[in-house]
């Protein structure tokens, strides 16, 4: 098959461009939420990856509520049965609307206790604190669009996403630039605007939601049964997120140990990760929507030629993005930070970050196609396994005394290339089988 034409790749565009600018919208503007962070100061961006990093487990641990709604409502859409499809999108968002409230109620107190667990600088803490306390406010906001978003890509819908995703966005960076620079709040703007902009998504997705369910005459209610089979679809997923954020919390961890500089590069390299990781996880969601579908359709050769052409995708873009990744390395620092230290670490770092990203789109298509299928036990038990591979080398990386330039590549060499590389063996192995290829309305 040519990996530049198929007759799969309509299908594809369809549901992956308009993931694609959804997705990277969310990246685009948290990078230039970290560069209007970055010119405050050095120890602003720190408190900003501190917090972030915790703000971030909280809403990838539940991630689950868009990764599990999509595939129950696209195997319901495939089956036929669209009043089916979009109750089980209903749960979805009544359990995230549950969720979002215990976490206002258990994380606003937890806030000093978590920061504290980074050991980070103190001209870090005070900032972390300050962030976190305000973002926790909107997590609410973040899971029901999880949701809701997810009950759409089931519905082979990416376009409605992107137009939430743009407007929120835009509205986000606007906000912050006011918050943080007009009206002189700091970091502080930055975290109210976050608020602001999240939870007027979430009401947009949730007068959206009372159409749709009323034109396919499906229950509007909270339904108890139904929040607890979603519940239940997604445990799986949960545990094999926290293998994922596990991950990312080390590194930083590791990363606050070798000084203020070296975590605000480190939490730039990641936030430039997380952008080309979601502009490959764009072929993953469209790998959720159509696998789901064709599996609830009993179609089992269409799913794998579905997989086959999502991965020539994935790996070819992302040589492609690495390629442009070392490009633009000399000059990326200045964007982000006016400390000389941390550019020169950055510069350092990206060419190091660019090797990876072509196994990273291995990674997310093949994660988003077992998504799809349903298969979030495997890839909840393989989580715990490629976590036991990583931590050793991360051990080593604190361990060997490196500092400055040598200890951020030896660090990155660990996680984009040894954590990533664990995954795309298991995911391989996986997707080599038929196990995951289980067809009907329900895995």
């Amino acid at each position: 098959m040519s990996l530049l034409r198929s007759p799969l790749d309509r299908d594809i565009r369809r549901l992956a461009l308009p993931a694609l600018g959804a997705l990277v919208a969310e990246p685009v503007f948290l990078l230039t939420d970290t560069a209007l962070v970055g010119h405050l100061g050095s120890a602003q961006l720190g408190g900003l990856s501190v917090a972030s990093a915790v703000l971030q487990t909280a809403v990838g641990l539940l991630i689950f509520l868009a990764y599990s709604t999509t595939p129950a409502v696209a195997r319901w859409l495939g089956v036929g049965n669209r009043t089916r499809a979009v109750a089980a999108g209903v749960d979805g968002v009544w359990l995230a609307i549950g969720l979002g409230v215990l976490l206002i109620i258990s994380g606003i107190p937890a806030t000093p206790w978590l920061i504290s667990l980074f050991r980070a600088d103190a001209s870090i803490v005070e900032y972390a604190n300050q962030y976190l306390a305000i973002s926790i406010l909107g997590l609410p906001a973040i899971l029901i669009t999880f949701a809701a978003s997810g009950l759409l890509r089931g519905l082979q819908d990416t376009r409605t996403p992107l137009i939430v995703a743009v407007a929120g966005f835009v509205s986000n960076a606007l906000l912050n630039v006011l918050f943080i620079y007009g009206f002189g709040w700091g970091l502080a703007g930055s975290a109210i605007g976050t608020v602001v902009a999240s939870w007027a998504m979430a009401i947009a997705y949730i007068v959206m939601l009372i159409v749709i369910a009323r034109r396919e005459s499906a229950r509007l209610r909270p339904h108890l049964g139904g929040m607890v089979v979603a519940g239940h679809a997604g445990a799986w997923l949960l545990l094999r997120t926290a293998s994922l954020r596990a991950a990312m919390l080390a590194t930083i961890a590791v990363a606050s140990g070798f000084g203020v500089q070296e975590l605000a590069a480190v939490q730039i390299a990641l936030t430039i990760f997380a952008t080309l990781a979601f502009v490959l996880d764009a072929l993953a969601i469209a790998g959720q929507a159509m696998i789901g579908k064709e599996l609830g359709a009993s179609d089992v050769p269409l799913a794998r030629a579905i997989t086959r052409r999502l991965i020539e995708l994935g790996v070819g873009s992302g040589v492609l993005i690495g390629l442009a990744v070392v490009a633009i390395s000399p000059w990326a620092g200045f964007v982000f930070s006016s400390d000389p230290d941390v550019r020169t670490a950055l510069a350092a770092l990206l060419p190091v970050l660019a090797l990876g990203i072509p196994v990273a789109g291995f990674v997310f298509v093949l994660d988003g196609v077992l998504i799809g299928a349903g298969d979030a036990r495997y890839l909840a038990l393989t989580g715990l396994i490629n976590l036991g591979v990583y931590l050793p080398l991360l051990w080593w990386v604190a361990a060997a005394g490196l500092t400055a330039v040598p200890a951020l590549v030896s660090l990155w060499f660990a996680f984009g290339l040894g954590y990533i590389g664990a995954r795309a063996v298991t995911l391989g192995l996986r997707a080599r089988g038929d196990r995951w290829l289980v067809t009907g309305a329900t895995r």
